[in-house]
């Protein structure tokens, strides 16, 4: 049984079925088959829970709800929540065995994703792979990005960082390589220090001391990535082929 089937069910927290479906606008043998694993809820249905439940799609398809504390799961509902550290839905494809996929963004592809990345027909045509749990822990969402340009030595240009999916800017640690995804400059790798309290920004600073540090609003940020590992070129296009 899948993680999301088992967040559906716990989430349900003893209503019926019907009650929930009623709810939601869905059947109440929709809620049957998601939660015995029968079938996968199309997006905009993954969107009615998310949006119900009030936790992002990412947290219900990744992560076991009936694991965590409480002050876990209202720290997750509070993300969702608020414009200060929620972010938009992710949106994610899984495997036939319902195994998240890895998508790879090429520098080719970065025009395609800036306007397609909560286009689920977008993402599921990106090339994909799998690594072992045992390099990328199983309870995370992971995208690899190719690098343009020499403002993160030594990841040279073209070479291919590994990331996480941040639900939320508080999760930010300042210092660390992150993946940004903004409005207006696309998509960028920088070592990231929140001023999220302060200022309501976050500051982007690069490993090449010929590029200045600057600032960019929390509204600006649709993604946020953080820096799992690196491959060189050769080695992802060997896994990808």
């Amino acid at each position: 049984m899948s993680v999301f089937s088992l967040n559906l069910k716990f989430l349900r927290d003893g209503l019926s079925q019907e009650a929930l479906g009623k709810e939601m606008g869905l059947s109440r043998s929709d809620i049957n088959n998601y939660e015995s694993g029968n079938s996968y809820p199309p997006v905009e249905k993954l969107l009615q829970i998310s949006g119900h439940f009030k936790f992002n799609i990412n947290t219900l398809l990744t992560m076991p709800l009936d694991t965590l504390p409480k002050q876990k799961l209202d720290a997750l509902r509070s993300a969702y929540l608020t414009k200060d550290g929620g972010l938009q839905v992710l949106t994610t494809t899984v495997d036939t065995g319902n195994k998240g996929n890895i998508d790879l963004v090429d520098v080719k592809a970065r025009a395609g994703y800036m306007a397609g990345y909560a286009d689920r027909g977008f993402i599921e045509k990106l090339p994909k792979f799998h690594l072992p749990h045992f390099i990328l822990p199983k309870d995370k969402t992971y995208r690899a990005f190719q690098i343009d340009g020499d403002s993160m030595p030594p990841i040279r240009s073209g070479s291919w960082v590994t990331c996480y999916y941040v639900e939320s800017l508080k999760e930010i640690k300042d210092g660390h390589g992150y993946i940004i995804i903004t409005h207006d400059d696309g998509l960028v790798f920088k070592l990231v220090y929140s001023r999220i309290k302060e200022k309501g920004t976050l500051l982007l600073v690069s490993l090449n001391p010929t590029y200045a540090p600057y600032e960019i609003h929390k509204r600006e940020v649709k993604e946020i990535w953080k820096f799992a590992l690196k491959f060189s070129d050769q080695i992802v296009d060997e896994i990808a082929a």
